[in-house]
């Protein structure tokens, strides 16, 4: 699935990349003046979180694993396409009925099962193998012509960012070397992110994903902090980020006038900065995100508002490298 999307990706970008570039973990990457010798890395991953086959019962039902961090509870009822060897089908997660005693309180995944309607085991393998992927079945939506909502935004909306960053590049004189990667293999290993930057050796590195937003009931804002939709991007803070990179995007912001909120990643940012950071020699890394609602769910929600903040604050800020500054924290 992640080829059929970098496909559409490359086909985008295309018309205003200098290079596309691909590699062997099956990133996708755009490149502007790929001669300059300072080089900024923009990683947006094009993967979502799915399910996995890995049991074909005599009645043709499909047993799943997680790939990447599925929420049992969000799964139960839903409509999923079955991305088989030999076709696309369709399933529903079956549940227990409630007049036969529902769900225990403490289920999780293995206690669901896929029925795409197949009568036996020899039928459904015909269509579907161990190891085929399946996704939720649902229909983006826009809500009061603001927010965007679906599943997957975690993180095409990134893969999309980075790909409109470069367009708008496209149109500008820069004096720096733009890669703008979409990413493969975030949820599960963070391969993809590796072998891009690793490709690459870039000057400094900046994973574009989406952050928790933490504005709707139920949320423990002194756990998990005060992030809200169209209040702005977020920029991380703690010890993977190259500070002189977060004060130059916070110079950015303040010249656009955006807002900028903050999250914390004391030892790990969960995100591909982290495998881009630890390749070759070392690279700074910074992480910009986009304040997302109902993370892992079928209905993952985004502001449009942040979206174009977050392109407009990281277009300026690569438009005003002039290639000679130093990202050292030592020097001025």
């Amino acid at each position: 699935m992640e080829m059929e999307i970098q496909k559409k990706w490359i086909n985008y970008v295309k018309d205003f990349a200098d290079e596309i570039r691909t590699d062997n973990a099956g990133n996708a990457i755009g490149v502007l003046n790929p001669n300059a010798p300072f080089k900024i890395l923009l990683a947006g991953h094009c993967d979502e979180i799915a399910l996995v086959v890995n049991r074909i019962d005599e009645n043709g039902y499909l047993h799943f694993e997680k790939m990447g961090g599925i929420n049992p509870k969000a799964a139960v009822g839903m409509r999923v396409t079955v991305l088989g060897y030999n076709g696309t089908t369709t399933g529903v997660i079956g549940v227990n009925a409630q007049h036969h005693g529902g769900l225990k309180n403490d289920f999780d995944l293995h206690d669901l099962f896929i029925d795409c309607g197949y009568k036996s085991k020899a039928e459904a393998e015909e269509f579907v193998q161990i190891g085929d992927l399946c996704v939720y079945k649902t229909e983006p939506e826009i809500l009061m012509n603001r927010y965007v909502a679906g599943r997957g935004l975690d993180n095409r909306t990134g893969a999309f960012i980075v790909a409109e960053i470069l367009k708008r590049l496209s149109e500008r004189d820069i004096q720096v070397g733009v890669y703008a990667a979409s990413t493969v293999n975030e949820e599960t290993n963070m391969g993809g992110a590796y072998f891009a930057a690793a490709g690459i050796e870039p000057t400094l590195a900046i994973a574009c994903d989406v952050t928790f937003s933490t504005d709707y009931p139920g949320v423990d804002k002194n756990k998990h902090g005060d992030v809200r939709l169209e209040k702005g991007p977020v920029l991380a803070k703690g010890a993977p980020i190259n500070i002189k990179a977060n004060k130059l995007l916070e110079k950015t912001a303040k010249k656009l006038e955006i807002d900028l909120q903050y999250e914390l990643t004391p030892r790990m940012t969960g995100t591909d900065a982290d495998k881009m950071r630890l390749t070759g020699k070392g690279v700074p890394v910074s992480l910009v995100s986009l304040p997302l609602r109902y993370m892992h769910s079928p209905v993952e929600t985004a502001s449009l508002k942040d979206m174009e903040e977050e392109i407009e604050l990281l277009v300026t800020f690569i438009s005003d490298l002039t290639g000679e500054e130093s990202l050292k924290p030592l020097e001025d």
